[in-house]
């Protein structure tokens, strides 16, 4: 099992006005700390990567911060996603040259598929991170924009085929059922996406607690396992973490 490659575990950092902030199921929000100083601890901890997502970007039509993203990526050494409110190519040149790795869309994906093209074709896909935030609902598993605000008509799997299609690098699935609530991830659902797909899948929502990346992995097929609270309250320390994983035969970098 411990072949291929290494499994990622990324810290997400949904960031409001300046401060990290954690929510259950999208909501309820409480502060988590200064984004720069908690993604440079990350990176001296081992994590492998980090999302920095402006959670009010596409809601209130705001810009990600720049400034924000100079700050972090100044203190980081590992690779860097961010996403919220980026619309155009305009938006990734300028946050790929603040010092961000890869872009994450969402909401603008959807309302412009052709958005996804246009990035990877400009910059490549491995900077194109489609982030999907789905819900189970009682006819079956459906996108949501602008934080889980507004159903769409699109069906997870349908969705991010069309994405890993037009160009996108990797899919960040979030599954709002299970975000916030520390009971697991969507394993059932990771798995089928992993199976469906030829990129990476990024598992996102319900991470509780050590086994539950295991899982995610073992069961879901993720190629990375997300997380925001876990990380930020210090209820899982990463080297603690990949130790872990380690032992249960699952190949990290440490």
């Amino acid at each position: 099992m411990s072949g291929g490659l290494a499994k990622r575990i990324i810290p997400c950092l949904d960031v409001k006005d300046g401060q990290t902030v954690k929510g259950t199921n999208f909501v309820d929000l409480r502060h988590a700390g200064d984004p720069v100083v908690l993604g440079k601890a990350y990176s001296k901890a081992g994590a492998d990567e980090l999302v920095f997502l402006d959670i009010t970007a596409s809601h209130e039509g705001r810009k990600t911060f720049t400034e924000m993203v100079t700050r972090v990526a100044a203190e980081i050494n590992i690779p860097f996603t961010v996403g919220g409110g980026i619309n155009a190519l305009d938006d990734v040149k300028r946050l790929l040259n603040a010092g961000a790795d890869k872009v994450s869309i969402n909401s603008a994906a959807i309302r412009n598929p052709q958005l996804i093209n246009e990035i990877s074709n400009y910059f490549g896909s491995q900077v194109c991170v489609c982030t999907i935030d789905a819900r189970l609902d009682d006819d079956g598993w459906y996108c949501y924009l602008n934080g889980g605000r507004i159903r769409t008509d699109r069906r997870l799997l349908d969705w991010a085929k069309e994405a890993q299609d037009r160009g996108a690098g990797e899919i960040l699935f979030t599954s709002m059922n299970h975000d916030g609530v520390k009971t697991g991830f969507a394993n059932d659902t990771l798995a089928m996406l992993a199976d469906a797909l030829s990129i990476p899948v990024i598992a996102s929502g319900g991470a509780g607690k050590k086994e539950h990346f295991r899982d995610a992995f073992l069961l879901g097929k993720a190629d990375a396992a997300l997380a925001a609270s876990v990380f930020h309250f210090g209820e899982i320390p990463i080297p603690e973490l990949k130790e872990y994983l380690r032992s249960e035969g699952i190949n990290v970098r440490v």
